[in-house]
């Protein structure tokens, strides 16, 4: 699974999927990070394919250089609807097509005040 979420940089599962899979995409990481020999042989032993060795190496270990942990993110999404399983993305952190939380609103309603202007120009004056 670790295989094609370095593919795909994000997919969908269940959330215990998800927060398991976290775990080893986050220490694969790291061992890109580090670059050497016995990083590699380690990595191969979970990686399937070569060229998301090579991704996993080249790419992922220079985005995150700077990046001392929290490489994935697990986004909850609901519940399946035959068996109402808990479904989850993880994703990449800084990959290119990725979920951004939504931004918070102002607690205070921006129009407000304005109404309020309108309705005092309204009020006959005393």
């Amino acid at each position: 699974m670790v295989t094609q979420l370095l593919e795909h940089e994000r997919i969908c599962t269940t959330l215990q999927k998800a927060q398991a899979l976290q775990r080893y995409a986050d220490r694969l990481i790291t061992l890109a990070k580090r670059g050497t020999p016995t990083a590699y042989d380690k990595a191969k032993g979970i990686v399937r394919s070569d060229k998301e060795l090579h991704k996993l190496f080249t790419t992922m270990a220079l985005r995150y250089h700077g990046r001392s942990g929290g490489y994935t993110r697990v986004l909850p999404m609901g519940s399946r609807d035959y068996d109402a399983a808990p479904m989850a993305f993880i994703e990449f952190v800084g990959h290119a097509r990725e979920f951004h939380p939504a931004p918070r609103g102002p607690t205070v309603n921006p129009l407000l005040p304005q109404a309020a202007q309108v309705y005092l120009k309204q009020l006959p004056p005393s």
